[in-house]
């Protein structure tokens, strides 16, 4: 992920034009509005991690190793929040996460928690809860660590040493950290991780960044036992604690395959459940939350918003399981994100914070750490809100009915499909491209859904849908046309 040159990204920041430019009206800030903080200059807040306390004030972890509280975070005037310093001196703080007051934080090195004993508003005492891991100093070793699951267990992502390969102990790792302080060895294959959370369902995922392995950035399911692609760390499968959890090491993958090509051979290995194209949907995949508010945030309740922090956005994911794998589309959400988008958290009144860096990478965000605040306005955006896949096309469902003569109209839609190279060479480029045709879309009698029938659909490939001639009842065009749906299965 944080692999690229400054200077390069910084140029790319500059010159690029944005990805989710759009002449459209309305427009984003219609429909979920962002209000930045007023972060005082002494303080340099490169978001890793947030978390609400039961205080109602706001918990925000620095890759600088500082823990701040926000009181007032959710101000109708980002002026009227004060912050102060909780804690200092961690390193790199890339997960927050609470419980029976105590704030638990995930540093580079260690799970640790901390506690204020003496009511003045500073964490004084640390205890380490686990340190399994190692580092050796390396840049590239984030380790980036997940709110409590229903069972009371962390889990932590653990970036490769430079980020290409596993020179220290659970590089390339995810481990669970119990409520007894006892680390589980659960997946590997982890490249370079950017952020971790749950579904609705209380399922893990984490986002990994392109690189070798990794043809473009994706939103991974973490399974326990699986493999979820880059080798590199696989050597620590001869530890007696990780054949106890994992069982034997999995067959190595070959370069310059597919990646559903591999998992036919491969009982472990488990691709990505959504893809983002690379240049298109960003290039730094980062946090994740999932919109459990029950309505609160709008038209997408149970679905996950990813973070890119390159192109300082939130991307919204809808996840389907097909074969008993999850696999889905990828849509633009929201853009303009002050710095790299990267701790994010979704709170229960609806509210999204992104808190954000963009030192050593760039990012189309120009402040150098971040806090932003999202909220809905009440008002529905028209969009795809689902994209289901079928045996012979898909089912796109949208947030307001839709004008029959457009959405019923096959030149409404433009359809084409790549892959990505599954190779032990950095990145990929797209391959494989088919332009399947769209032979009907058919649109529901209440006017929510399309059904869309393909003349040949291509398992493993993204399907990229352009919805560009759609109209709202309304006569409204589609606040984003762009669909990316990862068909790592076509349904039976």
């Amino acid at each position: 992920m944080f692999q690229r040159c400054w200077v390069i990204a910084c140029l790319i920041a500059i010159v690029s034009t944005p990805a989710w430019a759009d002449d459209q009206n309305p427009v984003e800030n219609d429909f979920y509005k962002m209000v930045s903080f007023d972060i005082p200059k002494e303080i340099m807040l490169e978001a890793g991690g947030v978390e609400l306390l039961p205080t109602g004030k706001l918990a925000v972890s620095t890759r600088r190793g500082e823990i701040w509280l926000v009181d007032k975070p959710f101000a109708d005037s980002p002026t009227d929040a004060t912050f102060s310093r909780f804690a200092h001196g961690l390193h790199e703080v890339l997960g927050l996460s609470y419980r029976d007051g105590w704030i638990y934080a995930t540093q580079r090195g260690e799970l640790t928690r901390l506690k204020d004993t003496d009511g003045d508003g500073k964490a004084d005492l640390f205890e380490t809860v686990n340190d399994d891991w190692q580092i050796s100093g390396d840049y590239h070793e984030y380790a980036f660590g997940s709110r409590f699951d229903r069972d009371g267990n962390i889990w932590v992502v653990l970036c490769l040493t430079g980020s290409f390969s596993s020179d220290v102990k659970y590089r390339g790792w995810c481990l669970r950290i119990a409520p007894d302080g006892k680390s589980i060895p659960t997946c590997s294959g982890i490249r370079s991780p950017g952020g971790i959370g749950m579904n609705a369902e209380g399922e893990m995922f984490y986002t990994d960044n392109q690189g070798p392995w990794n043809g473009t950035c994706g939103l991974k399911h973490l399974s326990p036992g699986k493999f979820v692609g880059h080798p590199g760390g696989n050597r620590w499968y001869d530890l007696a604690e990780v054949k106890a959890s994992m069982g034997p090491r999995p067959k190595e993958p070959e370069s310059g395959s597919r990646f559903m090509t591999e998992a036919a051979k491969i009982p472990e290995y488990e691709p990505s459940a959504v893809l983002f194209p690379y240049g298109k949907m960003g290039k730094s995949a980062s946090g994740i939350v999932c919109d459990t508010t029950r309505g609160k945030f709008g038209p997408f309740e149970n679905q996950m918003f990813v973070g890119d922090q390159s192109d300082s956005t939130v991307m919204r994911c809808f996840l389907e399981k097909v074969d008993g794998y999850y696999q889905g589309a990828c849509f633009r959400f929201r853009e303009g994100f002050t710095s790299g988008s990267l701790g994010m958290l979704m709170t229960d009144n609806g509210t999204m914070f992104v808190g954000g860096t963009n030192r050593g990478w760039g990012s189309r965000g120009p402040k150098p750490g971040s806090l932003d605040r999202i909220v809905w306005t009440g008002k529905i955006p028209f969009e795809i809100q689902e994209m289901r896949a079928k045996p012979d096309g898909f089912e796109l469902k949208f947030t307001q009915p839709v004008d029959s003569k457009t959405a019923g109209d096959v030149g409404s839609y433009k359809l084409e499909t790549y892959a990505y190279i599954y190779q032990a060479n950095y990145g990929s480029p797209e391959v494989d491209q088919t332009h399947p045709k769209i032979v009907s879309a058919t649109v529901s009698a209440d006017q929510m859904t399309v059904r869309l029938v393909v003349d040949s659909l291509k398992a493993g490939n993204i399907h990229e849908l352009v919805s560009g001639g759609v109209r709202s009842a309304n006569g409204l065009p589609l606040l984003h046309k762009e669909a990316f749906y990862n068909l790592n299965r076509i349904p039976k």
